[in-house]
Formats: structure tokens, C-alpha cells, sequence
């Protein structure tokens, strides 16, 4: 077990390489290269970060609302064959970003994304995210009888998953019969489960996968951990950590594990180590220089996907039409 000990000034060398890093633009930026950076903020706080990827990706209020945007279609096809359906309700995370976006305060949408950054919940609450109230129940599923359960799935209970037809979009569907039948009509393929998810995220054969946006945001988030510029900051960071009485931790990402705080996240030993991860994150500058490094990618992955980026962006403004006219 480590034991922390009163973290000293950094040394110059680690101030003088936060600062070049601050200043640095990478090798050029051609492609395959390093991107160049554009202006290092320096320690920002994670609430004023933003990414060209946020435009075509969804804050946790918006998810919960076509959440419930596509439960509502389920009830009106569940309603088609005569069963009255409520799906689950919602779950409201209890994080602090979900309080404060309810209380109309920006979602800080980016507040975990390079470790645990804010000095306030640290000193407070140490690497528990539920601030400590706790993950939120997650409801029971409906109970639903045999039929309706064949309506909503286009299966009999028991049978093996992939045996029934299925489309991957709305507009296939019209041309796929379920072979299932209730109240006289056909049962669209996938049952009324999948028919909500096609009309909401898969209305037409163009549709974009619903996962294209996520998968360029954590490709760009990969790629950022292997530029130098990032390696060279995480080892400043963990330099200064090993000085805190925390040695051998290479990433933020590995606090709560390696110094076995996994039981107890917002006990007085993990306040303890949270407070050092977010001065040392201050001190050499790693969230400044990690969302710059992390925009670069994301520019340039924005650039090689544009069209079908631009494709996706018309379908999901579309998706919030429909959502309109259902809520």
C-alpha cells in the first residue's frame, strides 16, 4: 500500500517541460503525421472544453430523451396490436453534470475524459462520480404475457436470438414478412422493439450506422494517447504522482486500481490521492494539452469524413424532427 506523502514543488525541469508542451504545434501535421495544435489553454476547466465532434454527438439529456422518444414508439406499435405498453423509465444519472444541466447549467459533457480533473469534487467526494449518492436503480423491465412478447420481439419466448427475420432499416422492412402474425396483421420484422430503433435511427437503406460518430471520437482518442506530445505530458504527470507518494501509476486512468482504492472511492485515502492526480494535473498542464492534442485528431478525422459526417448530421437533425412530433 502506498502512502502518501506532502507533495513537493515540482522540479524545474518537469514546469519547463509542461511549458513546451503549452507552446508546442507538433511536427506539421501532415497527414499521418502529428497534427499541428492550434491555442493551449492552460489547466481549463473541463466544463469550458468543447470538440468539432460534439456537433454530430449527444449530451446525456439529449440520449434520455430519444430514449424515451423511442419507447414512446414501441407503446404505439405495441398499441397496433392491441396491448397498452409503458416501458421503463428513464434513468437519471445522479452525477453532478445531470444536477446541474437540470438546474439549466451547461452539461459538463467532457468532465471525466482525461481522468478526474476538478479540484472541488476531488477535495470533496475523492474518484466517486455519484458524488456519493449512488448509481441511480435501474427500473424492471415490463412483465409482458406470451403474445404480447412475441408482438414485441417477433419471436415465442425461448427461441434462440437470429432465427426470426429482421431489416436494418425502416425502409427494408416493408419488404421482409416476420412470418408472425397477431390482431390480423403482421408483425414487423424484429417485432416492435426493433421497429422504434429503425424508425428513429434506421428509417432509410442510407441511413448512417447510429455508432459512426462515437467510433471517430474514440479513434480520435486513441490516437491521441500514442502522439508524443501526450505520452510526454502523462509521464510529467506521472513524475510529479510519484513524488506525491504515488509512484508507479502511468496514467490517470490507473489511479483508483493501482493504489487500490476500487472499495472505498470517496473514503479519506481516496480524497487523498484525488487531490494530488488533480494538482499534478494542473501543474504540468494535461488536460490543456491533451484537449488540444485530442481536437487536432478530431479536425482532421472531421476532414477525411465529411461527406458521410454531413450525411449523418442531416439524418440526426431529421431524428429530432421525429422526436418532436412524438414527445
Amino acid at each position: 500500500m502506498r502512502a502518501a506523502r506532502r507533495r513537493r514543488p515540482a522540479a524545474p525541469a518537469v514546469l519547463l517541460a509542461a511549458a513546451l508542451l503549452a507552446g508546442c504545434s507538433g511536427p506539421g501535421g501532415a497527414a499521418g503525421g502529428e497534427p499541428a495544435l492550434g491555442r493551449v489553454e492552460v489547466a481549463p476547466a473541463t466544463a469550458s472544453l468543447s470538440f468539432p465532434m460534439d456537433a454530430y454527438t449527444d449530451t446525456e439529456a439529449v440520449r434520455i430523451r430519444m430514449g424515451r422518444v423511442q419507447q414512446a414508439l414501441v407503446s404505439r406499435c405495441m398499441a397496433r396490436y392491441g396491448f397498452t405498453y409503458e416501458g421503463p423509465a428513464a434513468v437519471v444519472p445522479a452525477s453532478d453534470s445531470a444536477s446541474a444541466s437540470a438546474e439549466g447549467a451547461p452539461e459538463d459533457r467532457h468532465r471525466y475524459l482525461f481522468g478526474l480533473a476538478g479540484p472541488d469534487h476531488a477535495a470533496a467526494h475523492g474518484y466517486d462520480k455519484s458524488a456519493g449518492r449512488g448509481a441511480p436503480p435501474k427500473p424492471p423491465a415490463p412483465q409482458l404475457g406470451d403474445s404480447a412478447y412475441a408482438v414485441m420481439n417477433d419471436a415465442q419466448r425461448g427461441a434462440r436470438d437470429g432465427q426470426a427475420p429482421d431489416a436494418a432499416s425502416e425502409e427494408e422492412a416493408a419488404h421482409v414478412d416476420s412470418g408472425v402474425t397477431a390482431a390480423g396483421r403482421k408483425v414487423p420484422p424484429g417485432g416492435c422493439g426493433r421497429e422504434a430503433f429503425r424508425k428513429l435511427y434506421a428509417p432509410g437503406k442510407d441511413s448512417v450506422d447510429l455508432l459512426f460518430a462515437f467510433g471517430l471520437v474514440s479513434e480520435a482518442h486513441e490516437r491521441s494517447e500514442r502522439d508524443s506530445r501526450v505520452v510526454a505530458v502523462l509521464a510529467a504527470w506521472s513524475t510529479c504522482m510519484e513524488k506525491s507518494g504515488y509512484g508507479g501509476i502511468r496514467t490517470p486512468y490507473d489511479v483508483v486500481e493501482e493504489a487500490g482504492l476500487a472499495d472505498d472511492k470517496g473514503g479519506p485515502r481516496a480524497v487523498t490521492a484525488a487531490r494530488a492526480d488533480v494538482a499534478c494535473k494542473s501543474e504540468v498542464n494535461l488536460v490543456g494539452v491533451r484537449a488540444a492534442v485530442e481536437k487536432a485528431y478530431q479536425e482532421r478525422l472531421v476532414e477525411e469524413h465529411a461527406e458521410t459526417l454531413a450525411l449523418y448530421g442531416r439524418q440526426r437533425e431529421a431524428r429530432f424532427r421525429l422526436a418532436a412530433s412524438v414527445a
